[in-house]
């Protein structure tokens, strides 16, 4: 049974003591940063940010200067996903041209280190919006938290891939028919049903109706609002972007496709609750406002496709995370939840091709 408690806790802490059997090698990683980075003196700390979903992210302390560890999750990792060195290379790229993308720091492929290769970036101060309006803002500063996410969005499409060095992140050709086909083999590697689903049907539909793919930009492959970090005292300014695992080079309109399924719609519960709740601005603002800051016309029938993959693609994803709780590879009890909204996700996807 699906438990909303356990991802609406009553208050949300950017960082906690790290969950039990999510420890790492803590002198291990303190020898590396120490040798690593500079002006790691002072005393070696560690906290965990607690409320994603997959990646294992820490902040940890070296005196005063505060960093950002990430790695895979434990267990089964599907193959080109939680990719630490893709991220890396993103950021290191990105960070000059698109200050939302936090600093890289450091990239270790050594597994002997803490068992997996690990990204090290800067930390930043501000804050997520996961379910309420944070209290240093106004309460009715919903609707310029979501325009200022779209924006930051359209942003990124707007950044050149060459003056980033990220002009071969990825092969844009092809892109949409490799999206659908790699993630239709991620739910067969995942599934726990009997027989056909309707998560077997959307993937079956999306590779008959494939729209014709638009200029290549940089992307985000998982841009929602709680990957956005504000100013603490200014609901119009996305200081940060994060989780660049699994940036590449493609059709940007999966990114808003992505973005709209995490986006209130009273014909499905959202995965995310309370977001209802925080005043956004509505989908048809949200697409407008995508379109006006790239001065793209978005009028044509082909990003109920989009949205149709990005709900799609979360269902996958939840799935995912369902199977490593069951499989044992996480003591997160919020996994125990994830795949109850599997099946609402895949039929709205269906009625959203039906539209086209």
């Amino acid at each position: 049974m699906y438990d909303e408690k356990l991802d609406r806790p009553d208050e949300r802490v950017e960082v906690a003591p790290v969950r039990a059997g999510e420890e790492l090698d803590w002198d291990a990683l303190e020898r590396y940063l120490r040798a690593t980075v500079t002006d790691a003196d002072g005393a070696f700390e560690v906290l965990q940010f607690p409320n994603g979903s997959a990646n294992l992210t820490y902040r940890v302390a070296l005196g005063e200067q505060m960093l950002v560890v990430r790695r895979p999750p434990f267990g089964q990792v599907a193959p080109k996903a939680h990719d630490m060195e893709r991220e890396h290379r993103v950021l290191a790229g990105l960070h000059p041209v698109y200050p939302r993308a936090p600093r890289a720091v450091a990239f270790c492929g050594d597994t002997s280190v803490i068992g997996a290769p690990f990204l090290v970036s800067e930390y930043r101060r501000g804050v997520v919006v996961w379910d309420r309006v944070p209290d240093t803002m106004p309460a009715d500063a919903g609707h310029q938290l979501g325009i200022a996410a779209v924006e930051a969005l359209a942003d990124l499409h707007a950044v050149d891939p060459a003056a980033a060095g990220l002009e071969r992140l990825g092969r844009p050709e092809g892109y949409l028919e490799r999206q659908v086909g790699g993630w239709t083999q991620r739910w067969q590697a995942v599934t726990t049903y009997d027989g056909p689903t309707a998560t077997d049907a959307v993937a079956d539909e999306l590779a008959s109706t494939l729209p014709v793919q638009g200029p290549a930009a940089v992307v985000h492959n998982d841009f929602k609002l709680d990957n956005c970090q504000f100013a603490p005292d200014d609901p119009t300014r996305v200081t940060s972007v994060f989780d660049w695992d699994m940036a590449t080079l493609g059709d940007p309109l999966t990114d808003l496709g992505t973005l709209l399924n995490y986006w209130p719609d009273p014909a499905v519960v959202s995965i995310l609750p309370g977001v209802d709740e925080l005043g956004l601005p509505s989908k048809e603002e949200v697409v407008a406002a995508y379109g006006a800051r790239l001065g793209r016309d978005l009028s044509g029938g082909d990003l109920a496709w989009y949205e149709a993959f990005g709900y799609w693609k979360t269902a996958v994803i939840l799935q995912q995370l369902y199977a490593r709780f069951v499989r044992g590879e996480t003591s997160d009890p919020r996994m125990a939840g994830r795949g109850a909204h599997v099946t609402a996700l895949s039929e709205h996807a269906l009625h959203l091709l039906k539209t086209i």
